[in-house]
C-alpha cells in the first residue's frame, strides 16, 4: 500500500520509526521529511492531505506531540479521515468501521513501542465495507462538500 508520513518538530521524535516500521511492513512510504528545526503542525498535515486528496497514497501517518493539532488540521481537507489514536482497538476499528485513512499519533504521550504497534495494527485494517458504515461514510463525504448537509443523504 502507498503510505505517508509527515510530523511537525515535536513528532520528529518517532518520525524516524514510523518510516522504517513501514517499509519494513512492505509498504511504499512517502517519507515528507523529518523536521530539523520548529515545523508548523497544520504545513506537515498539508503535505500528506494533498497526496491523500490526489490518491498518490491510500493512507498516512501524521505525529504532532499531542496527535490533537495535527489530527484537526488533516481533517480540514475532503476525503481525509484523520483520527488520534493511542489504543490498538482505536486504530483498527477506524479503519474497519470509519473508513479512517490517516493515522495520528501523540509522540509526546505515547512511546516508541506503542507507535509501531499502533501503525501496525492501522495498516493491517480494512473498511467493512457493512451498510451501516457505508450510509455513515456518505454522511460525512455528505457533510464534506461545500454547502453539504444531511438532507441530502437518504437516510435509511
Amino acid at each position: 500500500m502507498n503510505v505517508a508520513v509527515a510530523s511537525d518538530h515535536a513528532g520528529a521524535l518517532l518520525h524516524d520509526a514510523i518510516v522504517a516500521e513501514l517499509a519494513g511492513l512492505g509498504h511504499a512510504v512517502t517519507d515528507t521529511g523529518k523536521p530539523n528545526g520548529p515545523v508548523d503542525y497544520p504545513d506537515a498535515a498539508a503535505k500528506v492531505v494533498t497526496l491523500i486528496a490526489t490518491g498518490a497514497v491510500e493512507r498516512a501517518v501524521l505525529i504532532c506531540g499531542s496527535g490533537v493539532g495535527i489530527s484537526v488540521a488533516a481533517n480540514k481537507a475532503p476525503g481525509v479521515r484523520a483520527a488520534i489514536c493511542h489504543d490498538s482497538f482505536s486504530a483498527h476499528q477506524g479503519v474497519e468501521d470509519d473508513a479512517m485513512n490517516v493515522l495520528c499519533l501523540g509522540a509526546r504521550v505515547i512511546g516508541r513501542e506503542l507507535a509501531l504497534e499502533l501503525t501496525k495494527v492501522f495498516m493491517k485494517a480494512s473498511f467493512s465495507g457493512a451498510p451501516r458504515h457505508l450510509r455513515r461514510l456518505r454522511k460525512v463525504e455528505a457533510l464534506e462538500r461545500p454547502g453539504g448537509s444531511l438532507a441530502e443523504v437518504h437516510l435509511d
